[in-house]
């Protein structure tokens, strides 16, 4: 009898065994939720669909009359009108910020996600690297269009840039740090991960040098 008031005792689900590690894990669960990386996916789809709101709205007043005077239009060199009104504005046969409206809208829903705790498996971490991949091929591809070809910067999309760029290195940094892309890259994840703000800023001053070399983007504003 006293083998198997023993057995029993070790199979009871309200052994105070059991209890004691719920107890120990459920304070370390928070504070492995990442909290700074679901506000930043937020905060960038916030900032993505203010910019694409803003281009859009500039994009209706060019179309209701060619001649109106953008807000976005600070100078000769720093301004969005000349970008709305390229082909390079409308690539897939319609307006380029149309598709920020709709795709900025993917970082706010997965941020909010991971705030609420949620669990994401494997590959849906990484079809959302590539597609946050190819908004920065498609970023890079508008910069060079932008400075090469028309020889502008226009505000609202270096503020696109400005979130993409940082978007996308803390998703690929982070999938790497949780070993998303397989053990071998964790190392690197973590060793990245907080070098994500320098490495946008030196991006970004890349981009205004590159700018500069090109027009006068600084003595237009003057």
């Amino acid at each position: 009898m006293t083998d198997v008031a023993a057995t029993a005792a070790e199979l009871d689900p309200e052994d105070e065994f059991d209890d004691d590690i719920l107890d120990d894990e459920a304070p370390d669960a928070p504070a492995r939720r990442p909290w700074i990386f679901g506000i930043w996916l937020i905060l960038a789809g916030l900032i993505g669909e203010f910019a694409a709101f803003a281009l859009t709205l500039e994009k209706i007043e060019v179309l209701k009359n060619p001649d109106a005077i953008l807000s976005c239009n600070v100078s000769v060199f720093v301004q969005c009108g000349k970008n709305l009104e390229s082909w390079q504005g409308s690539l897939f046969g319609f307006p380029n910020p149309i598709i920020g409206l709709i795709c900025w809208m993917a970082p706010i829903v997965v941020g909010v996600s991971v705030l609420a705790g949620a669990k994401f498996p494997r590959w849906y971490w990484i079809v959302f690297n590539a597609v946050v991949g190819l908004a920065v091929v498609f970023v890079i591809w508008l910069a060079a269009q932008s400075i090469g070809e028309l020889r502008t910067l226009c505000p609202y999309c270096v503020l696109t840039w400005s979130v993409t760029y940082p978007t996308f290195f803390a998703v690929t940094f982070r999938n790497m740090a949780d070993g998303v892309f397989g053990a071998g890259a964790r190392r690197a994840g973590r060793a990245l991960l907080p070098w994500v703000a320098p490495i946008t800023i030196v991006v970004m001053l890349v981009i205004f040098v590159i700018a500069q070399t090109q027009f006068p983007v600084i003595q237009s504003l003057f």
